[in-house]
């Protein structure tokens, strides 16, 4: 029950300006970095080409920017700092198609009622600067003329001086420049075609210079994220269906502890989005270890008409028109440009000098909730390689051909296919191929190490692989080709399992009926908040079919879409592959060696085993020349 003014005693009544501002402060200003996020993306609207920061204490007890953009008129120095008042919008329509990255009219208002705030600004046809000055909002603005080039300059000083409580939650120095310099940098990301440079307490620490082409965007995407980050990172653009997405996942071998190298941009604004962070996990599932986070710094281009970004005060958050859309496109495109990997593009260049991948088709999204189980048809529509381990029959030094199974190769078939994985070569069939040919991206096999290593030469030197884990990736992308060309078998249940749910959870049930049973599951609605489960798939008899169903649908309302189903067939199909795979110690030649590393160059994902380990690593001639001290 809430309290009426007479049970109270309190009349209803306005609030006062400054109260109302610095409510308003509460929700927008929360540190300096909030603060310095608000100028620079000021200071990005108004066009400018270089930005020039300087922070003392952190920002706690000085923020400047400045920045040569288009200026502010004198007359509107003023009303500059008032709530609610802004030059990016004028009507309702352009409320629903914007383009700028400040557009509530509330950030110099919020941040000039809790700091002491100048403001200097002078346009190109103007004779002269004008500065504005509050303090607190205890004061009316007080305008001057002053000198200063055509641009803005902003300094704030002593944030929260007036509200000393806000003040004791702000951290140490150190911890406030680290949030700030972050936000600084995730703008620098945004906008390739502006400088940036920062100073802190006198001290130069970053200078970024307008990068205008692939190779100078890729130094400051170095010079932000680390070197490290580029040269293990795919690049990749791809557009449909209105949707444009281009930027760099990182492999899943370079993976974090934390999500600290997640850099997603929606027109040019920095967002965190759950719907975003669904697709893109998705597209990891398989492939990452577990509890590491991908690493990537993508840009998604739409019409602003389909995307709301007015729904959070620090416009972090964006809400799409057709969520399920954008997320079968990231979910599709992500995970297809990461199965795309094979031994020679990791062993190739670094992302800075290398073209951007471009899928077509199904590998630009066709996917979702309609298409997770074709995802592995595009496979089977091109004619499978031969299946023989032998060289082909232009020589010793042509290469090998890998297999894979075709359209007709059954479940069972593909399952026990690891039992003839190794079958030995006929008597006189080569064992090393000869080197004078083109090497193969992962060599030729050695020796093996221990029984559980297999050491091979390529043209740029060591190549290590764990043959367990490079094999258990082979046969479990097997089983899952195989899966697919063979469908799902459905098992009936010999009494029905009903489910007590809310009626928008049945509703939603019955919505997606048809997509369940192409998944092996038949669900009947028996009433308005009742579910019943008639089949199952015959590979999930031993799980929980009514709790597996109750968390389809909780994706299914939250995301539109979910991998749940198919997330715990490929955890049966991981689990099978893994005790197919050949096992530690076994013994195998040299031409047992050398076929599973060219199937290891043919295989989707052969990067990593199924929980996401690496397969094989390389060590180049100068790693070798390190370990021995040569050449010093």
């Amino acid at each position: 029950m809430i309290a009426s003014s007479s049970d109270t005693g309190a009349r209803i009544q306005l609030l006062s300006p400054r109260l109302a501002n610095q409510i308003a402060a509460g929700e927008v200003v929360e540190r300096p970095a909030s603060v310095i996020k608000e100028l620079l993306e000021n200071s990005l609207d108004a066009g400018a080409r270089r930005i020039d920061v300087e922070i003392e204490q952190g920002g706690i007890k000085l923020l400047r920017v400045r920045d040569d953009g288009g200026g502010i008129d004198a007359d509107d120095l003023p009303l500059a700092l008032a709530r609610h008042a802004t030059s990016k919008i004028r009507e309702l329509e352009d409320l629903e198609r914007v383009m700028s990255l400040g557009f509530r009219g509330e950030a110099l208002a919020s941040i000039s009622s809790v700091a002491r705030l100048t403001l200097t600004s002078r346009t190109r046809d103007a004779e002269q600067a004008w500065q504005v000055e509050t303090e607190g909002r205890d004061m009316a603005p007080r305008v001057q003329p002053a000198a200063h080039p055509v641009g803005t300059s902003v300094e704030v000083r002593d944030l929260f001086f007036n509200t000393p409580a806000r003040r004791k939650f702000l951290r140490a120095e150190k911890t406030e420049f680290d949030h700030l310099q972050e936000v600084i940098k995730r703008l620098a990301l945004a906008r390739f075609d502006v400088a940036f440079h920062l100073r802190h307490n006198g001290k130069t620490v970053f200078a970024l210079h307008e990068a205008a082409d692939d190779i100078s965007r890729s130094r400051r995407v170095a010079s932000v994220c680390g070197s490290a980050f580029l040269e293990q990172a795919l690049p990749i653009e791809v557009e449909r269906n209105g949707l444009h997405l281009w930027g760099w996942v990182g492999l899943p071998t370079f993976s974090r502890s934390q999500a600290d190298l997640q850099y997603f941009y929606v027109n040019g604004r920095m967002v965190r989005d759950k719907l975003v962070a669904h697709a893109v996990r998705q597209a990891y599932r398989d492939v990452l270890f577990n509890g590491r986070h991908p690493t990537f710094v993508l840009f998604l281009e739409v019409d602003p008409a389909v995307v709301d970004v007015n729904v959070h005060p620090t416009k972090h958050e964006v809400r799409f028109r057709d969520g399920r859309m954008v997320h079968d496109f990231l979910y599709g495109t992500l995970h297809r440009a990461l199965g795309e990997v094979r031994p020679e593009d990791q062993l190739a260049a670094p992302a800075a000098v290398s073209g951007m991948l471009r899928p077509s088709g199904q590998a630009a999204g066709e996917f979702g909730p309609q298409g997770e189980m074709g995802l592995a048809a595009a496979l089977l529509e091109t004619p499978p390689p031969s299946s023989d381990w032998r060289p082909s029959s232009g020589g010793a030094g042509s290469g090998y051909q890998a297999p894979r199974p075709g359209p007709g190769v059954p479940l069972a078939e593909a399952q026990g296919a690891y039992r003839e994985f190794f079958a030995p070569l006929p008597e006189g069939a080569p064992a090393l191929p000869d080197a004078q040919g083109d090497v193969p991206p992962l060599g030729y096999a050695l020796a093996q190490l221990k029984g559980v290593y297999i050491l091979a030469e390529n043209n740029l030197g060591l190549v290590l692989v764990d043959m367990h884990a490079a094999h258990e990736r082979i046969t479990y992308e097997r089983l899952k080709t195989a899966m697919e060309s063979e469908g799902l078998r459905s098992q009936p249940l010999l009494v029905p399992e009903s489910i007590a749910v809310s009626q928008r959870e049945a509703d939603c049930a019955e919505e997606h009926i048809s997509w369940f049973q192409r998944l092996g599951f038949e669900l009947q609605r028996l009433g308005p908040e009742t579910l019943a489960i008639r089949q199952i798939p015959a590979l999930l008899k031993q799980a929980e079919a009514n709790q597996l169903v109750r968390d389809v649908v909780a994706d299914l309302l939250e995301y539109g879409t979910s991998d749940r189903i198919q997330a715990h067939l490929n955890e049966l199909l991981a689990t099978m592959a893994c005790h197919g795979a050949v096992r530690a110690n076994r013994r195998l030649t040299l031409p047992e060696m050398n076929g599973l590393l060219r199937d290891m160059e043919h295989t989707e994902r052969s990067g990593q085993c199924n929980h996401g380990r690496p397969t094989w690593t390389q060590l180049g001639m100068d790693d070798l020349d390190k370990l021995f001290l040569r050449g010093r």
